[in-house]
């Protein structure tokens, strides 16, 4: 390989032999019928090898942009590699919107599907449950769109990269709608306990961020729809928590400019569900991230397991994140039919110390059936994985049929899935 490729973090360098980014489908499917290995490569936010190859990474930035806005279906057709904030503007502009969006508006929509990420709501889905079709390269070359309704379908959109390589998406849309964000700091952690469902159920949007330090959440942000109205709605105090006096960033020490407009300021969507603007950096950018999805209903002694042993790895942490998540009956989600809180920490530059903060934190949330983010860092066993999903042999028989020759099979797969 001419030269290193590492993720967006800097903490994964590729094993990859070349970076290939084709022009058009034609070429892509010509790449891919030629390999024996093969990964499709996002827009590198990931912290894990699930991207790495032993042959061709394929970056589909440059294939031909699609947007095609179906006002009648209320649908949205997107070529994969676009990233969201390149395509959300354009559907705000029209009158519609994506019912949910992720922390930030710099990742690929065929990387946040393939890996189950999702964003923040209780009554709101990952983004992959907005999927209705999805077009991939299988590893023929040839060109495979499965819909909803089809029977692989539901193992089709969060599928790890293994599949194919993805050229197309069509997601469900909504009307467009305008949030305003307020910021609230040192929520109590009793009123938190104590108040659990009412806290994150406050807005259409919640999001609690910790250093797992003292005896309060250092920052919830509520983004709240225009139209709704409740006792959060730019009130001074909230169940003990203070109005933040400006705006934040839920990184300790960094600049809140690289943060959503905050403070009660109507915005589109798509400029403030996201936490970070488009134009800057992401979160901190040298850090590496874990996050487990418990059921709902277990939310609570989760965070009190979590509490209990937070001096084993609050000192490795730059910030962690608490938000809910519906479920869904996408075969690999983290939601898979339970709706789900996802406990987020962002690590330290500290690969030592972060694996022995992951031993600690998967111990406490094992009895919590705790489902890792594909994407991002854990140390759970396969074995202990596949009993998570209860559809996990499905989707690797649907590996099997789609990609015999193990094209698109690397280390990461062929480690967490036996065929």
């Amino acid at each position: 390989m001419s030269s290193t490729i590492t993720n967006w973090a800097g903490n994964i360098t590729f094993g990859a032999r070349r970076l290939v980014a084709p022009a058009s489908v034609e070429e892509l499917r010509e790449l891919v019928a030629g390999s024996r290995a093969v990964r499709a490569l996002g827009t590198r936010h990931s912290f894990n090898t699930i991207a790495d190859t032993a042959g061709d990474l394929i970056s589909t930035a440059r294939l031909p942009r699609v947007l095609d806005i179906d006002p009648r279906a209320r649908t949205v057709t997107v070529s994969g590699g676009t990233r969201f904030g390149e395509m959300t503007g354009g559907l705000h502009a029209a009158g519609f919107a994506l019912h949910n969006l992720g922390s930030l508006p710099h990742i690929s929509l065929a990387g946040a599907c393939a890996t189950g990420t999702h964003g923040s709501g209780d009554g709101n889905g990952t983004i992959s449950s907005a999927v209705r079709a999805v077009t991939y390269v299988c590893a023929g070359g040839e060109l495979l769109t499965t819909r909803r309704g089809d029977e692989d379908f539901a193992g089709s959109v969060v599928a790890l990269g293994a599949l194919g390589v993805v050229t197309e998406l069509t997601l469900d849309l909504v009307p467009a709608f305008d949030v305003q964000q307020w910021v609230y700091e040192g929520l109590p952690l009793t009123a938190l306990r104590e108040n659990f469902d009412d806290v994150m159920s406050a807005a259409y949007s919640v999001s609690l961020f910790t250093r797992w330090q003292g005896g309060a959440i250092d920052q919830v942000w509520l983004k709240r729809r225009v139209e709704e109205s409740g006792p959060a709605a730019g009130a001074d105090r909230w169940f003990g928590a203070r109005r933040a006096g400006g705006p934040r960033h839920p990184v300790p020490g960094m600049a809140a400019g690289a943060c959503t407009p905050q403070g009660g300021l109507p915005g589109p969507s798509p400029l403030r569900l996201p936490h970070f603007r488009l134009e800057h950096t992401p979160s901190s950018g040298d850090e590496s991230q874990s996050e487990y999805f418990v059921a709902r209903e277990d939310a609570v002694a989760a965070f009190d397991a979590l509490h209990a042993v937070r001096e084993s790895f609050a000192p490795h942490l730059r910030v962690g994140e608490i938000r809910s998540v519906a479920g869904d009956d996408l075969w690999l989600s983290p939601a898979h039919r339970r709706d789900s809180v996802a406990f987020h920490f962002t690590w330290l530059p500290d690969p030592e110390g972060v694996g022995q903060a992951l031993k600690v934190i998967e111990e406490a949330l094992a009895p919590f059936a705790a489902r890792p983010h594909w994407g991002k860092v854990f140390i759970t066993e396969p074995e202990a994985l596949r009993g998570l999903y209860p559809d996990y042999e499905r989707f690797a028989a649907l590996m099997k049929l789609r990609d015999p020759e193990g094209v698109f099979r690397n280390d990461f797969i062929a480690r967490h899935f036996s065929l």
